[in-house]
């Protein structure tokens, strides 16, 4: 089989890189300003011309892209060519308002197939693996965009999609799995029902490659436990590209950004302006080789920091570290900002096997204050402990959950298997202000 890609890009010398990132990106802008009218409009109103964009230097005097522009040009009007050079196109649920449509030449279907085959190179798959994709597959972005990769490092691939757990865990045992690609809540509950069905060590799983919603450290731990795995994380937004945009090495020390394709920057989120390497802020993407649908200092919300300094595993992209939160899922909660990835980070801290990871967190409104619970489901063992147990453990929690917010919550401890699993991204939010 042909070598996907140029290994030696990942190794690249900085400045090599930034060489490369400022010839694509002045190629981008010219490009997207003479096809994408939002886009042109935004420039224009600046005083800015493609012309006046050297290098990667100039950057930051380009105008931000925003998630609402994909729903005011609706459905194709961010599409820098012809329709009839896209040959597919992904899009959101729409549960919120218009879908998010994204689209995708034949040159972008292959830098995204080589993108997601750099996560599984990086994970040590290859040729010789099974690969179950248990991302949901259709419209969503994450089944075809793994499944791709996987093909293109020549692994034999199960196009699971999402749910029917038992037949997911049947598969893997009767087919020989070796690596599992989902939600890492998806995961977690596929390995609590391994855990009751007994059949761990019928597993071949080495790896699992796990993204589209925030998870703890804790939470690696506990599947990587559960299901006998090196579990590595996994960034990506359909906007941007998909899944491929970052991944976690072995090392398991950030997500190396593919940044021959992508220039990632930090922002203060409510300025805008570029934070040093290090500094958390808000995550801001833009597309160097996309044709299709390519996008300018897109704004992703997600809050994190990037490292520049090599990786032990000889990368020199940067790497970003785990988004803490996005700054749309963050809830004000009495003047104070909270994060559902803080929330997890405790519990899972504080488990000591009496609890499970699934959670749920409840903001209400009553007589103008605000109301915080937080329900966190016992383990099987727990629940049918004395009662004396359960309170002490739920003031352990509220304790905990109090000197990392700052704020109080209400911990309401309930019985095993009454909070609902979710086989894609999990719902771990119900802020009943907004409804």
């Amino acid at each position: 089989m042909a070598q996907y890609y140029d290994k030696q890009i990942e190794t690249m010398p900085r400045e090599e890189l930034v060489k490369l990132q400022s010839e694509r990106l002045v190629w981008q802008v010219k490009r997207t300003y003479e096809n994408v009218e939002c886009f042109r409009k935004r420039m224009d109103e600046m005083g800015l011309k493609p012309e006046d964009i050297k290098g990667v230097e100039d950057l930051h005097r380009l105008p931000f892209s925003y998630k609402s522009d994909l729903r005011d040009y609706y459905p194709y009007g961010l599409f820098a060519t012809p329709l009839s050079d896209i040959k597919r196109v992904h899009a959101s649920s729409g549960t919120t308002g218009k879908r998010i449509v994204v689209g995708y030449t034949e040159k972008d279907l292959d830098m995204w197939g080589e993108c997601v085959a750099r996560i599984f190179t990086g994970a040590g798959i290859g040729k010789d693996d099974i690969v179950q994709v248990s991302f949901g597959y259709g419209l969503f972005t994450g089944g075809f965009g793994l499944h791709a990769g996987a093909e293109k490092v020549g692994a034999l691939v199960i196009p699971m999609s999402s749910g029917n757990t038992a037949l997911q865990i049947q598969t893997m045992i009767d087919f020989g799995a070796t690596a599992i690609c989902c939600t890492p809540s998806y995961a977690l509950y596929i390995g609590e029902e391994v855990e009751k069905l007994g059949v761990k060590d019928q597993l071949k799983l080495k790896v699992g490659i796990f993204g589209a919603e925030p998870w703890s450290e804790e939470m690696r731990l506990q599947i990587e436990d559960k299901l006998g795995i090196k579990a590595l994380d996994i960034y990506g937004l359909s906007e941007v590209l998909g899944p491929g945009v970052s991944y976690e090495c072995p090392e398991q020390a950030g997500m190396h950004v593919c940044e021959d394709n992508f220039i990632a920057e930090i922002i203060d989120p409510d300025t805008g302006k570029v934070l040093p390497y290090g500094e958390k802020g808000e995550l801001v993407f833009t597309s160097l080789t996309k044709e299709g649908f390519p996008v300018i200092r897109y704004r992703t919300r997600d809050i994190c920091s990037l490292n520049v300094e090599p990786c032990k595993c000889g990368r020199t992209h940067l790497r970003m570290n785990k988004p803490q939160g996005r700054t749309d899922d963050m809830l004000i909660i009495r003047g104070v900002n909270v994060f559902p990835s803080q929330i997890e980070e405790v519990l899972l801290k504080v488990s000591g096997g009496n609890i499970t990871p699934n959670y749920q967190i409840v903001v209400d409104r009553v007589n103008n204050n605000d109301t915080f619970d937080v329900n966190v489901e016992m383990s099987e063992a727990f629940f049918a402990d004395e009662i004396k147990s359960i309170e002490k453990t739920e003031k352990l929690i509220s304790e905990q959950l109090r000197s990392m917010l700052g704020i109080g919550a209400k911990v309401h401890l309930v019985n095993p298997n009454t909070i609902t699993r979710s086989e894609g991204k999990a719902k771990r939010v119900i802020d009943k202000r907004k409804i």
